[in-house]
């Protein structure tokens, strides 16, 4: 195997050629594979297909989001229940 080199004789970072993975899901095409994940229904080739098309940054932000709401329901919830 050959490594590319830049003219100062170090090795490349990145070939010419090679470009990073570029994920095509959308943000909501993400929340809603996080929505189905928090509630535990998922099949194998949805899991698989979004592991292979989903953004990492996305799916980050959409179960802090998602925890988030879940929370706030949770306090809601228990609030009206402990009014009365």
């Amino acid at each position: 195997m050959s490594e590319e080199r830049s003219p100062d004789g170090a090795p490349d970072a990145k070939s010419p050629g090679e470009n990073p993975v570029r994920r095509k899901a959308s943000f909501a095409a993400t929340v809603k594979a996080v929505f189905w994940s928090f509630f535990g229904v998922r099949k194998r080739s949805d899991y698989e297909s979004d592991a292979a098309q989903l953004n990492p940054v996305h799916v980050l932000i959409a179960g802090v989001i998602g925890a988030l709401l879940f929370i706030g329901f949770l306090v809601t919830i228990v609030k009206i229940v402990v009014s009365k």
